[in-house]
């Protein structure tokens, strides 16, 4: 299974639990935009005033509760985009080409300059 296929399976299972609990009217892009944000600010938590060592190195409830964090951020994410018409898998690809010519190798290896800083 490739990849969009993955994201595939999992948007329309998605658009069914949704559907399932009639949520539909729910999942407007304003409200899952909000809830991926709250989200990602629970990934967050778990590294805010850690280390660089040591959220690279989380035990491993920590990192079993930072997975379910960070699937939560992706059935949101993967919901707010199929809710917008988005394809992700496309819109990724499209992002890093655009990356690849903002950030050229030459440049940018190495480096974490922003691209107009290069």
């Amino acid at each position: 299974m490739s990849g969009q296929d993955s994201l595939e399976a999992l948007r329309d299972a998605l658009r069914a639990f949704a559907a399932e609990r009639d949520w539909e009217r729910f999942h407007t892009p304003k409200n899952l935009a909000m809830a991926l944000a709250g989200e990602a600010g629970e990934v967050i938590e778990h590294f805010q005033w850690l280390s660089g060592e040591e959220s690279a190195a989380l035990p491993e409830p920590a990192r079993a509760e930072v997975a379910l964090e960070l699937a939560d951020v992706l059935l949101y994410l993967v919901r707010l985009a199929d809710v917008l018409g988005v394809d992700l898998a496309d819109a990724a690809r499209t992002k890093m080409r655009i990356n690849a010519e903002r950030y050229p190798v030459d440049k940018a290896r190495g480096r974490s300059d922003k691209y107009d800083r290069l």
